[in-house]
């Protein structure tokens, strides 16, 4: 494994050789196995998108059907039995410090959607996770006028054993790390896989801390599409547990349920991953982008309404959540639910009024389908969460004892797409201009190194972004007419994208027209690129 990437600061503390070693060790064990695993998941897609209807699995209805095997759970796993309150963020000193000062339960560290994958951000976010994790982050921002003392931040070190459990989640096994190259046993060279790269990294140099501290090297694993790819996951864990000297099961995964093939495979994800299993997340950004992605080319009753209009009270969404619980509770494990993206304005206290309401809304829901905890993606927005899940659980630290005996969810449930539409949804002009808004200047912010951006009240992150501009793909390929009498063609959003650009301010640096071509390939090209974000980065990283 060699360091092709120019030094940066935590370089000489994070890219040791030992820890290179490991990384090229889990290398020479998964790579080839994570390759095949990607062709499989490129030719689903396809299958999906030229018809094939997915389904759960005749070859696993023995896992299914076999009502003895659970999950490990949070039981040996020290600070994951009470998640009812979970604060995402990516892992800059600054939101180290803001998430773990917060109140939250945990803090899912984010070097995934939430992060922009600039050799900076995935260094300089491991040495401040391997900082924090031993109370020692500090941070100063730099000061407006650049003469006197920015503001400081520090962790509440007399407060260490309150803080949230860290629950980190690496790049999917899609992105590759192009600032290191593995050198196969075949004497071939190629990029590194970001998800080992992230996951053997936090794991090699914090294992034994977090541990020696009461806590645990826990994970979120980020777009799963099956089963397969979940055993590769814990083929991973056994083997860097049996390296590291870490006793089997030490670590914890929790799986995000946020593409639709693996909506099909929730038990069998379970099942695979039973003894290092906590539980699994309802990802619902990223699973209304693989809606889009699989439906891509199917035609006007796939195609979904604007993204502001389609709610988790969608029925087909609505089906999707309620057999998460039943799944998990069934199998003894969490269920968490999603984050909503709107977050306050400390300035404006009327859209902090509407975001209050909104986020309460959307968590008591939540914690009255028998979820054990949800996101938030703004400290603000702790109180209104815990208050929802508070009324439900009272002393209780989950609801894993609840069981959805009542949910009755077939395939005709969750591919019911069409029912986003029925229920008085529609697709606008201005949801296409939104559209094209939110694509272009999240990309720009991405590109700066920036993954977590407040736009229009909203926390748009790569999940969000993804929507945006695969909605414009599809209703151009699709020959979507909006509601209001407008044919979305290449031609009207190209118009649209010259017209955005015309009328937003510019600054020096700002990223914008290298942001408006990645749009334009990704949104209104001929070809769908599965990720905007793997054309990005290999365009620009």
């Amino acid at each position: 494994m060699d360091v092709v990437g120019p030094p940066v600061p935590g370089s000489e503390e994070i890219l040791t050789p030992a820890a290179l070693e490991f990384l090229a060790l889990l290398h020479d064990q998964f790579a080839d196995a994570r390759t095949e695993l990607l062709l499989t998941r490129q030719r689903r897609t396809r299958e999906i998108a030229a018809g094939a209807d997915p389904d759960f699995l005749p070859v696993t209805r023995a896992v299914r059907e076999d009502s003895s095997w659970r999950v490990a759970g949070a039981a040996g796993a020290p600070g994951l039995s009470d998640r009812r309150v979970e604060i995402t963020g990516p892992t800059d000193p600054k939101m180290t410090i803001n998430a773990l000062n917060s109140g939250a339960r945990v803090w899912l560290a984010d070097a995934e959607d939430a992060s922009s994958p600039t050799w900076e951000n995935v260094v300089g976010g491991q040495r401040a996770l391997r900082s924090a994790i031993r109370g020692e982050l500090t941070f100063e921002a730099p000061s407006p006028d650049g003469r006197t003392p920015g503001k400081r931040y520090a962790l509440n070190t007399s407060e260490l054993t309150k803080m949230p459990t860290i629950v980190f989640r690496p790049r999917g096994w899609h992105l590759f790390e192009s600032h290191l190259a593995y050198t196969g046993t075949d004497g071939s060279t190629q990029p590194a896989s970001g998800s080992l790269v992230d996951f053997g990294l936090y794991l090699f140099h914090n294992a034994a801390e977090l541990i020696e501290r009461g806590r645990g090297p826990y994970f979120y694993l980020p777009k799963l599409e099956g089963h397969r790819e979940a055993r590769l996951w814990n083929e991973v864990f056994e083997l860097a547990q049996e390296t590291l000297g870490i006793p089997r099961g030490t670590i914890r995964a929790t799986v995000l349920i946020e593409t639709l093939p693996a909506a099909f495979e929730m038990e069998e994800i379970l099942y695979e991953l039973r003894e290092h299993c906590a539980g699994l997340n309802a990802g619902r950004w990223d699973y209304l982008f693989s809606v889009i992605k699989c439906f891509r080319n199917r035609g006007d009753s796939y195609v979904l309404p604007d993204r502001a209009q389609v709610t988790m009270t969608a029925p087909f969404m609505r089906a999707y959540t309620e057999l998460l619980v039943a799944t998990c509770h069934r199998r003894g494990a969490h269920a968490i639910g999603g984050m909503s993206a709107f977050i306050p304005d400390r300035r404006n206290p009327e859209v902090t009024e509407q975001a209050f309401a909104k986020v309460q809304a959307d968590k008591e829901r939540e914690a009255g389908d028998g979820f054990d905890g949800s996101w938030v993606a703004h400290p603000d927005l702790i109180p209104v969460a815990r208050a929802a899940f508070d009324e439900v659980l009272g002393k209780r630290e989950n609801q894993v004892e609840r069981l959805r005996d009542d949910v009755t969810v077939g395939q005709a449930e969750l591919l019911d797409v069409a029912s986003a539409r029925r229920e008085g949804a529609t697709i606008t002009e201005a949801g296409l201009r939104t559209n094209i808004s939110v694509g272009v200047r999240y990309i720009a912010s991405w590109l700066r190194g920036t993954g977590a951006a407040a736009l229009d009240s909203l926390m748009e992150d790569a999940a969000t972004a993804e929507i945006s501009r695969s909605q414009v793909w599809q209703w151009i390929h699709c020959h979507t007419v909006t509601d209001d009498g407008v044919a979305v063609t290449r031609e009207l959003c190209e118009s649209m994208l010259r017209e955005f650009l015309r009328s937003t301010p510019r600054s020096r640096g700002d990223r914008v027209d290298d942001a408006a071509a990645i749009f334009r390939e990704v949104a209104m090209g001929d070809e769908f690129p599965p990720f905007l974000t793997t054309s990005a980065y290999a365009r620009y990283f």
